[in-house]
């Protein structure tokens, strides 16, 4: 069964980046999150929309 949600450590890990990159995306807004309880967990749909704004920084510098 695919989860819709993943742990910071399961997106940490399908980005391929390490779990301070991951919290630093967090905190500047760029990787949406939803809080369950006093669980920070990572909608799936939200990795390519992260992916692709990374894109579009990059592509703007």
């Amino acid at each position: 069964m695919d989860h819709l949600l993943l742990t910071t450590a399961e997106a940490a890990e399908r980005l391929r980046i390490g779990k301070s990159t991951l919290y630093d995306l967090i905190r500047s807004r760029r990787l949406r999150t939803v809080k369950i309880g006093k669980r920070r967990l990572v909608p799936v749909d939200a990795l390519p929309e992260v992916i692709a704004l990374l894109a579009e920084e990059e592509a703007a510098a």
